[in-house]
């Protein structure tokens, strides 16, 4: 049976790197559109509340 330590790292990489990048767009967003974003962002992240809270968006 593998380790499941890399598989978890490799998730936790991805996961930061598509956080990055919906950052970058929601800085640039409508209202409509980060309506969008923030959804993404709850389905993608277990802290999404605290990592938008550390963007400073209100949801």
């Amino acid at each position: 049976m593998a380790n499941e330590r890399p598989t978890e790292l490799r998730r936790r990489r991805q996961r930061k790197a598509k956080l990055t990048l919906l950052k970058k767009r929601l800085d640039k967003a409508s209202k409509s559109e980060k309506a969008v974003i923030i959804a993404k962002v709850r389905r993608l992240s277990p802290g999404a509340e605290q990592l938008l809270a550390n963007w400073k968006v209100s949801s």
